[in-house]
């Protein structure tokens, strides 16, 4: 059935929903959007994006009209840590969307913290399967890493990035013992640091 618009409605105005993807891998950068949903035209399908396919994931993206996709750099990661980086992300998308759409009146975040954004705004833990613009910019996102990390694995293709997407694998473990560390690797991150020593 997928999410409708609930909690938006309450504000009378326009909304964002943030959310990212990225936190967890070895390698390439965390990945933000912003979305704001016109409620008259909601995509069908709307959901957690963990569990909708990939194929699902590319044609609600597709139609998503009012969005804007961020990144803060594998670079920005090792420097400012992997929260810090997702702020910076999720603060990079806000902005672009503002100038896109309009100022919002209400940011709804998934998660229990926010990014420091200049508007209102409200963190809402669970938020990707529970507030559909939420849900929505989750899935532009994960849709958004994907594509980069598949291209990412066409010029670094040791570690199977095309299909782990940057997880820690066994496939990505044994590519970089072969291979070692890419410059798209989080030198910051556990297993990456000890192979650097």
């Amino acid at each position: 059935m997928g999410l409708k618009w609930g909690i938006e409605a309450g504000f009378g105005g326009l909304v964002f929903g943030v959310d990212e993807v990225g936190r967890g891998p070895w390698a390439g950068p965390v990945v933000a959007a912003a979305c704001c949903l016109d409620p008259e035209r909601i995509p069908e399908g709307l959901a957690d994006s963990k569990a909708l396919s990939a194929a699902r994931r590319e044609r609600i993206a597709a139609g998503l009209d009012r969005v804007a996709i961020a990144e803060a750099s594998v670079e920005e990661i090792d420097r400012l840590n992997i929260r810090a980086a997702t702020f910076l992300a999720m603060r990079r998308a806000v902005e672009a969307l503002a100038l896109q759409a309009g100022p919002p009146i209400m940011v709804l975040v998934d998660g229990n913290a926010l990014p420091g954004i200049d508007f209102p705004a409200r963190a809402i833990v669970r938020g990707d399967s529970s507030v559909a613009s939420i849900s929505a910019a989750a899935i532009a996102a994960k849709v958004a890493r994907d594509r980069l990390m598949t291209e990412l694995d066409c010029a670094y293709p040791a570690y199977g990035w095309a299909r782990n997407k940057g997880y820690g694998t066994a496939e990505h473990q044994a590519g970089l013992a072969r291979a070692g560390v890419s410059p798209h690797h989080r030198r910051s991150f556990a297993p990456v640091a000890k192979l650097l020593g």
